[in-house]
């Protein structure tokens, strides 16, 4: 079964990590389903009923984003508040719709790793700054994964560093 790949980048045309992850999975259109959340809702209005439909056909969905003020781009957020509604993300009448669901993150970072450190400018992990995102996906009952983040693009956009991120988000991609 392939994954769903929902991309959240508001100026993909412009993007070096996500854009070229993209243009790597359109070989395999077996396994991964790509989803562009900009692409399709240029204005903002999500069709809730038809990404709810697109959910309930794929039990591995990634989200992949840049991170945006230690968090996701606002459409990702806005998809999550009216996606994953009660009714049918989560309450007693619900069913439950994403249970069960593996669900992870893949996020491309610009500064270094070390920098997400407790002693550093960021003073947290990416693991740590993603909580709501566990938090959220553990309440309707979805299967968090650990997430994958590439970092340091900020300041090495040379193209080796981006082609060395292409096999390591694959590697991920595989073991999910």
């Amino acid at each position: 079964m392939s994954i769903l790949i929902i991309i959240t980048h508001p100026t993909i045309a412009s993007s070096l990590i996500n854009k070229r992850w993209i243009e790597e999975l359109k070989k395999y259109p077996d396994r991964f389903h790509i989803h562009d959340l900009y692409q399709a809702y240029p204005t903002g209005e999500i069709d809730v009923v038809a990404e709810q439909q697109r959910i309930t056909k794929y039990e591995k969905i990634i989200f992949q984003f840049p991170v945006y003020w230690h968090s996701s781009p606002p459409l990702l957020k806005k998809w999550i508040d009216e996606v994953l509604i009660y009714g049918w993300a989560y309450g007693s009448k619900s069913g439950y719709q994403m249970a069960g669901k593996k669900i992870a993150l893949a996020m491309s970072a610009g500064v270094d790793e070390y920098e997400y450190g407790p002693a550093e400018k960021y003073k947290y992990t990416l693991r740590e700054l993603t909580r709501p995102f566990e938090l959220t996906f553990e309440y309707i009952k979805a299967d968090y994964q650990p997430l994958f983040a590439y970092y340091g693009i900020e300041l090495n956009t040379s193209q080796e560093w981006i082609e060395r991120s292409v096999p390591l988000y694959l590697s991920f991609l595989e073991s999910f």
